[in-house]
Formats: C-alpha cells, sequence, structure tokens
C-alpha cells in the first residue's frame, strides 16, 4: 500500500498518529475541489458550497454514525475544543474535570478558559499502569455540584491508551454533568458510533486515521446544545440568523452558504477559507472502505503491540497497559531520560521519522502503524542503534 501515498521512499515513517498521511487518489479529488473553486470562486463558495457542504457532512455523518445536522467542519479536533471551551461560560467556582494525560494544545485551552472565568480546572491521575476497568471510577469520585464539563481524550497523544468514553458519558449523564471527548486519533482508527458513545460534544480528525487531507475535522453536538456553540470568528452566519429571527423565518439568500440550521450558521461559514479538505473527505472514506480498512486496523494493531513488547522485553520493562488498550498506536517505556535526544538520534541515524513522548518524567517512543507500514519498517526500529542500549547519565 505505500505506493498508494505520496511519502518519501527513503523514509520509514513511524509517524502517522501526528499529522497522518493522505492517498494520492485523496488528495487527486481534493485537487479536484479546488479546480472547481477556481473556475469561479463566486459561484463556488457563495452559491454551491452550502450544498457541497451538506452533503460531504451526510457522507461523515454515516461512517461516524450522526445525524449530518448534528456535526459541522472545523480545520482540526484542537479548534473543536476551542468552540465548545470558549462557549461554556464558565462562572466563578464551576469546574472542568479531565485526565492528566490530556494534550497539550486542548489541555491549555481550558486552562485559559477556567483562568479568565475564576473556574477550577482538575486533573484527575491516571496511573500507569493503566486500568480500564477503573478509568470511570477514579473521575466521576472527583465530581462535584460545581462540575460543568468532563473533557478527556477518547485516544490519548502521548500514551496512545484507549479510554472508555461511552460508560464515562453514560455516568456524567447520569449526574447531569456534560461531556466533551477529544477525539482526534479516534476517527479511522476505532470503529465509531458517536451517538452510541453518548457524548454531548465530540470532536475528531479527518486528516489523521481517517487518512483525509490536512485541516479537515468536525466537531458533534447533541442537538439541545447546538444555540449554546459559538464560532471563533463571528461573520456572515450570525447576520443570518439575525435577519431570520426579524423576518419569522423568511428564505434567506444567506442560506446558500451559511445553512439553515443554527449550527450550521454559525460555524459553517468561515469566509475564503478553502473548503476542498472538507470535500474530500468522502473519497477518503470510500478510500479505506475499497481497502478492507477494518481488516487493515486488525493486522495494524497486532503490529503495532508486538513491537511493543519486544522492546519492553529488551529493557526488562511493562507495558503500560494491556494489549486491547491500544488500537494503532503503542506507546513503548524505554530507559532514556532525553526525549528530544532520543528522537533525533533515531532520525539522523536510522531515517526513522517517529515522536518520543514524556510523561510524569517517563520516556516514550510512540509507533504508529498504518496500513502503508511494512514489517520491514516496524523492524528497523526493534533494530534502531539509538534503541540498542540504555543512555548514560
Amino acid at each position: 500500500m505505500r505506493e498508494l501515498f505520496q511519502l518519501d521512499p527513503d523514509l520509514i515513517f513511524l509517524n502517522h498518529g501526528s499529522f497522518g498521511a493522505c492517498p494520492r487518489e485523496v488528495l487527486q479529488a481534493q485537487r479536484r475541489w479546488q479546480d472547481e473553486m477556481e473556475a469561479n470562486p463566486v459561484a463556488f463558495l457563495s452559491r454551491r458550497s452550502g450544498a457541497l457542504l451538506g452533503q460531504a457532512r451526510s457522507v461523515l455523518g454515516d461512517y461516524l454514525g450522526a445525524r449530518a445536522d448534528d456535526l459541522a467542519f472545523v480545520p482540526n479536533a484542537t479548534t473543536g475544543v476551542n468552540i465548545v471551551a470558549r462557549s461554556l461560560q464558565l462562572r466563578p467556582g464551576d469546574e472542568v474535570l479531565t485526565s492528566n494525560h490530556e494534550y497539550g494544545a486542548c489541555d491549555a485551552t481550558f486552562r485559559f478558559a477556567c483562568e479568565r472565568s475564576g473556574a477550577l480546572y482538575k486533573r484527575v491521575h491516571i496511573p500507569l499502569p493503566y486500568q480500564a476497568s477503573a478509568f470511570v471510577e477514579r473521575l466521576m469520585a472527583e465530581v462535584t455540584p460545581r462540575t460543568r464539563l468532563i473533557f478527556v481524550s477518547h485516544i490519548t497523544s502521548a500514551t496512545a491508551l484507549i479510554f472508555p468514553v461511552a460508560d464515562l458519558c453514560r455516568a456524567a449523564r447520569a449526574r447531569g454533568v456534560l461531556t466533551l471527548i477529544d477525539g482526534a486519533h479516534a476517527p479511522g482508527q476505532l470503529p465509531l458510533n458517536i451517538e452510541d458513545i453518548g457524548a454531548d460534544f465530540y470532536t475528531g480528525n479527518g486528516h489523521k486515521w481517517m487518512c483525509g487531507p490536512k485541516g479537515s475535522a468536525f466537531l458533534y453536538a447533541r442537538r439541545e446544545h447546538h444555540s449554546t456553540l459559538h464560532a471563533p470568528v463571528v461573520s456572515w452566519g450570525y447576520v443570518a440568523e439575525a435577519i431570520q429571527a426579524d423576518t419569522e423565518g423568511s428564505t434567506l439568500a444567506f442560506d446558500r452558504y451559511t445553512g439553515t440550521s443554527i449550527l450550521q450558521r454559525r460555524l459553517q461559514w468561515q469566509g475564503t477559507r478553502d473548503i476542498s479538505a472538507w470535500l474530500a473527505l468522502p473519497a477518503a472514506i470510500e478510500f479505506q472502505r475499497g481497502h478492507d480498512w477494518p481488516t487493515v486496523r486488525r493486522r495494524c494493531h497486532v503490529a503495532a503491540v508486538e513491537v511493543m513488547h519486544a522492546l519492553c522485553q529488551r529493557w526488562g520493562l511493562e507495558p503500560i497497559a494491556r494489549d486491547e488498550d491500544f488500537g494503532q498506536m503503542t506507546a513503548i517505556p524505554v530507559p532514556h531520560p532525553d526525549a528530544a535526544e532520543l528522537q533525533r538520534r533515531l532520525y539522523d541515524e536510522s531515517r526513522i521519522e517517529i515522536p518520543v513522548t514524556q510523561h510524569e518524567g517517563r520516556t516514550f517512543v510512540r509507533i504508529s502503524v498504518q496500513g502503508y507500514t511494512t514489517e520491514a519498517e516496524v523492524q528497523a526500529l526493534v533494530e534502531a542503534p539509538a534503541l540498542q542500549s540504555p543512555a548514560q547519565p
């Protein structure tokens, strides 16, 4: 499958999790949309974009197990987190509950929102080795009458752990607490049914494991929350909303590109943004369908956990979780205190592109195995000189 992607043939690319890699045919689909836009930018953006985005949302909704009308396109999952965090209207004394495994940019988003509002941002310690069966209980034990929102990842970034988010959302709803799930790594890596998960808000990337173009992501919101969300940039959708209210529901020219629902009006229109990445997501979904992606996922999962066990055995270290707690990524503990130096050596000496992360003072090599990854590339990591002996203090 490697030839279906544009990756450098001299590079051992084990870092799909960071920015993904897009198949040639999906990039070609995006370029066709760009060509259509440039043929008549006014017609494309002003008169056609609403219908085209609606069609793409419909395909995405079927893929995600969500109503298309509950989805809005955003550039990345961090933007989705920001939309919810800034729309929440936190008050002094309110609490946002999270784990100590969250992605740094989204962690910073809620720190910022809580500091501005006087709310408390509470990070619950989820220890390693990870016990999935204890996850919900640990978080819910920290819920108080002041807890407004629980925010966690579906798959964590630094530690690559799958959190049982459906169980968490069910428990939170029973306590009347809102939930936001950061699914940056989940779509394409895990089979999803967002409505079954039951989150109030769920955001995910199309450009990672879905193999969509860069800049393609989505935000899901349950219908009762649509009116509570606000766009990062106020634009024409808000004008359409105001006119619609004043004219008691008359049809507007704005509808052609801002949409007809409050969620679409506020979030869909982003001016002269290139929407081709979103329009190409159906091509990415079709690419996976045409290559039996459930089988690809299973094969990649097996390879990821096998290299984890091989390196853990070398160092006499235990994996941080069970095999089933990982998908196509695993975080492998290594006895190297300097993550940046280890990452540099892996790239400079072995041409291996792979992240080396740190969590609570421990260093991890996080391998991503995608459909294009070969056995030889995985073996190259196991045999890399930088991983043959412990780093000297």
